[in-house]
């Protein structure tokens, strides 16, 4: 098996810490032993799918801080934000690892369409947390696929370990924002 030793800038530029989904107290981590060639096409598709995802739901999220009426909404976007930030940077360490390049694409499961984003932009209030709520349940429900995909199918133990901890982690928030829309 060969190593492939990673310069720790790159390390600490690509953000690979601990890093959890949904939850600050479950990780997914990748260190300078980890072999790189230890991935194969399902975990470059995983990061390069999953970067975009969170990058909408970190937007998203950004919204309810000053769109949002109630306080476990505002709780809920800030657990949100905080989780998947540091998972994009650890899968865009990924990436640059393994010589692929980030996604642009926009065609995943959840993805909300520009005009969704529009009009979240345009509320505030009690109709902002109704539909907050409704897309990012719909938006999780696409990452807990795609994570499973990973699961399925995955080589690099860090990014299956990472997919794990996001169906457990939205699925868990799935269920807390069907409660609070009820």
């Amino acid at each position: 098996m060969k190593r492939v030793v990673i310069p720790a800038v790159v390390l600490a530029a690509a953000g690979l810490l601990s890093t959890a989904c949904g939850s600050t107290d479950r990780t997914a981590s990748v260190t300078a032993s980890a072999p790189v060639a230890d991935h194969n096409d399902r975990d470059v598709m995983f990061a390069q799918m999953m970067i975009p995802h969170h990058r909408q739901a970190v937007e998203m999220a950004k919204l309810a801080e000053d769109r949002a009426a109630e306080g476990q909404v505002k709780d809920l976007a800030r657990k949100i934000e905080a989780a998947q930030e540091p998972e994009i940077q650890t899968m865009s360490g990924w990436l640059t690892a393994w010589g692929a390049r980030a996604s642009g694409e926009h065609g995943m499961p959840g993805m909300m369409s520009g005009q969704d984003m529009e009009e979240l932009r345009g509320l505030s209030g009690a109709a902002f947390d109704r539909a907050f709520l409704t897309l990012m349940i719909q938006h999780h429900e696409g990452a807990v696929a795609m994570a499973r995909q990973e699961q399925a199918g995955g080589a690099h133990e860090p990014a299956r370990r990472m997919a794990a901890d996001i169906v457990s982690g939205q699925s868990e928030e799935i269920t807390t924002m069907r409660r609070l829309l009820r």
